[in-house]
Formats: structure tokens, C-alpha cells, sequence
């Protein structure tokens, strides 16, 4: 079980990345009640079988995973969403890709605690691999709503490699300066 919703959509970036997407967008809606998040790839998809598949807790491929029997990162994650009120669901196409809608209700006492958003952002940019990621953020407090977005390819073409010291530093204040502006316009709604 995952302690964070932070630590789930980690994990369904990570598969989408996984399962060679060249394309990543990642949509993070947060209000006082909610938190939405849409993850949509363009990746290998998955044919009807493979995603009832997907979604059985004593069932891998052992392709991502070779010493585990079991794939339990989706059904806890259905589990989560069902236990708590929220909602759940996951569309793919075989050689299409995968996009999963998730809303978790921030209301119920049962719903993990959102997590570090700012380390999640930080850590799927800096995934190895060809792939261009986009998360959209965004928040929503008294019917005012503020946002930002982060494009990886952009960020590469301006900080180099993603894997260097000075890179990874750069990139982490980035986010946090991103994150803090939200965070200053939503005190200023109170």
C-alpha cells in the first residue's frame, strides 16, 4: 500500500514511461475537496484482456517485475479510490496508449495524505528515457482557480541533461518557485 497519493501517481507515470511512451501529460487539479488527476500516455496500450488483467491483484507479467508473483499497484490504488468515495477509471488501446482518470476525495478520513507534490513533479522529470512529460497543476479555493505547467523537453533545452548535480538543483528550485506562487495566490484568496 502506498502511504501517499503521491506515491500511486508516481507509480502510473512510472508504468506509462514504462510502457514506452514517448508522450506523458499529467494533470494535477487540486481544491479543498479533491484531487483530480488524469495520466494519459501514448505508450504500448493494452489490449480488453491485458486491462482486466492489469487490474487483478494476483496477476503479472513478470516482465516489469521478474521475482514478483503478484501486481498490486493498481488494485490498491481501485481499493483507495472505491474505500474512500472517489472514482476510477482507465481507458487504453493496444499500440495507442493509456489514460487513467482518478478524482480522491480529500473530504473522507480514509484517503492517504496527498504527499510531496513538488518531490513528485521533481522525480517523473527526471526519469531516464526519450520521453516528453507535461504536467499541468493547477488549484482551486473559492471558486479562484490559479495554474501552472511544466514541459520536460522544454526543460532540457534549457538546463541540458536532466541528470547532472547542477541540472537536478536547478530543476528541483524551479518547481518549488512554481509551486510557492501557487501556494502564495491561494493565501491570497483567504
Amino acid at each position: 500500500m502506498h502511504f501517499s497519493l503521491s506515491d500511486c501517481i508516481l507509480d502510473l507515470v512510472q508504468n506509462s514511461i514504462e510502457a514506452d511512451a514517448k508522450e506523458v501529460q499529467l494533470l494535477l487539479e487540486e481544491s479543498d475537496d479533491s484531487l483530480i488527476v488524469r495520466i494519459e500516455d501514448n505508450g504500448c496500450g493494452m489490449t480488453e484482456v491485458e486491462l482486466k488483467k492489469a487490474t487483478d491483484p494476483f496477476y503479472t507479467d513478470g516482465k516489469k517485475h521478474v521475482h514478483r508473483k503478484v501486481g498490486l499497484g493498481l488494485p490498491f490504488l481501485i481499493q483507495t479510490v472505491s474505500m474512500t468515495d472517489g472514482s476510477f477509471k482507465i481507458r487504453s488501446e493496444k499500440d495507442k496508449g493509456t489514460r487513467v482518470d482518478i478524482e480522491f476525495n480529500l473530504k473522507s478520513i480514509d484517503t492517504p495524505p496527498v504527499g510531496d507534490l513538488i518531490s513528485l513533479i521533481y522525480q517523473v522529470m527526471s526519469f531516464s528515457g526519450s520521453f516528453n512529460l507535461i504536467v499541468n497543476r493547477s488549484y482551486t479555493k473559492d471558486q479562484k482557480s490559479d495554474s501552472y505547467t511544466v514541459n520536460r523537453n522544454e526543460l532540457q533545452e534549457i538546463l541540458g541533461d536532466l541528470n547532472s548535480v547542477s541540472s537536478l538543483s536547478l530543476l528541483k528550485d524551479f518547481i518549488t518557485s512554481q509551486e510557492e506562487e501557487l501556494i502564495t495566490s491561494w493565501s491570497s484568496t483567504s
